[in-house]
């Protein structure tokens, strides 16, 4: 049976087709289509006409930018967003492209420094003139580059788990928001394991601090339960000796866990050295996926439990297919995490968007975006919301020795997201 036999369209109302080598070879087949032929030559409408504004569009190509951290302490996470965009542009390239023009790339390092984030979105939006940016992993690199990607009218595809509390016109948010992740992950915990005090953990910068509070309201105001403990430590700490006797003391039902980066290392390590283990201890966090987990080690996770959208063991055919592919292209050690899933997403977006509006403007990418579904995405059905968020379940996994996690819980249908929710602003 043909690939496009047996996928289900992804985009609604368009016109036409839609870790760690990362200069792999093209996919043997893409993986999510539109469900429409290639576009011939003879289809391929005319650059003047899909490119008004200046942007790097010629008659064959269209140029893009990716901006991650492939440096620095946030690499541990965001090596498998520059893999899965990566992977997703070999796959619409394999089609034929976008209106008729294979994708180049700009890659540009983050470094994990958030004024060299800044630097250098404002190089591929004004001196590279890119008609898109796939990037950022952490909420400080996304608000570092957006007054730049508003002021220039670029458009950027954000893949991370975040804490909701923005919206941009030049800006769609591929991962979940805090209403979809957070209070669903808190709900869980009280209602399923029968936590009634929480230990709050983070790094300290814009999105623990910021979840936390979300965090910290829902449970003392909406669940009428009881915080102990809220600790922050910099980017890249090492020593969380210090937070382990306070956890001791405090005995929480529940640690709630934002550390980021390679600071999950240390820090799950030295919860297990410490005997705050699975078998005594809860632990729920927001931002251990898969990828960290290879860092960390299976064998000190086994036990806790993540709040995400996506898991790699998810057992469908969707997931399936992107699973291989990944491997195919990258490896059978090769991981798969929430927010690697959310990057693949970006430029399939972006494809049926340009598509529907026939045109790589900015303002009419944007006004064609609303609506466009994805219903064989790895994760399940989605949507773009007019918020430039994303409809999207909520899973609740718990870590497993070999890295993975066994799906445990999760919402029945999508969730709407709801970036400004009353009460917790």
């Amino acid at each position: 049976m043909a690939v496009d036999d047996r996928l289900e369209d992804v985009a609604t109302e368009v016109s036409s087709p839609m870790r760690r080598r990362l200069l792999g070879g093209l996919a043997a087949a893409p993986l999510m289509t539109l469900g429409m032929p290639r576009t011939s030559f003879a289809d391929v409408p005319p650059t003047a006409k899909i490119n008004t504004t200046g942007l790097a569009v010629t008659d064959t190509t269209v140029t893009v930018g990716q901006l991650h951290s492939s440096t620095g302490t946030m690499a541990i996470s965001e090596t498998g967003s520059i893999e899965a965009e990566r992977l997703a542009i070999d796959e619409i390239n394999a089609m034929g492209g976008v209106l008729g023009r294979k994708i180049k790339i700009i890659q540009e390092d983050g470094a994990s420094d958030w004024p060299t984030f800044a630097e250098k979105s404002k190089k591929l939006l004004e001196n590279d003139h890119v008609a898109a940016v796939f990037g950022c992993w952490t909420s400080a690199s996304r608000k570092a580059v957006l007054p730049i990607f508003e002021k220039d009218n670029g458009l950027l595809y954000y893949p991370t788990f975040y804490e909701g509390l923005e919206q941009s016109k030049n800006v769609f948010y591929t991962g979940q928001e805090a209403t979809q992740q957070i209070i669903y992950g808190l709900n869980w915990a009280a209602e399923t394991k029968k936590a009634k005090t929480f230990f709050l953990v983070g790094s300290d910068y814009i999105w623990p601090r910021t979840s936390n509070k979300i965090a910290r309201r829902h449970i003392e105001q909406h669940l009428h339960l009881k915080v102990v403990g809220e600790e922050y430590y910099p980017l890249g700490t090492t020593d969380f000796y210090s937070l382990m006797n306070k956890i001791k003391l405090a005995r929480p039902d529940c640690i709630f866990a934002t550390v980021v980066g390679g600071s999950n290392v240390a820090f799950y390590k030295q919860l297990k050295a410490a005997g705050i283990t699975p078998q005594k201890q809860l632990l729920l966090t927001l931002s251990v996926t898969e990828d960290e987990v290879l860092g960390i080690g299976g064998e000190n996770f086994a036990g806790f439990y993540s709040s995400m959208k996506y898991f790699e063991s998810l057992n469908d055919d969707n997931n399936k297919k992107f699973v291989n592919a990944f491997k195919s292209k990258y490896g059978q050690h090769s991981v798969i995490g929430d927010v690697t899933q959310a990057a693949y997403l970006g430029p399939w977006i972006w494809k049926a968007a340009v598509e529907r509006a026939g045109s790589f403007d900015v303002d009419k990418v944007v006004a064609a975006s609303s609506g466009i579904e994805l219903k064989n995405a790895p994760q399940g059905y989605a949507k773009v919301d007019s918020n430039h968020h994303l409809w999207s379940r909520s899973l609740i996994g718990e870590g497993t020795t070999d890295g993975q996690f066994k799906l445990v819980a999760e919402s029945t249908d999508p969730i709407q997201p709801n970036p400004f929710p009353k009460g917790y602003m």
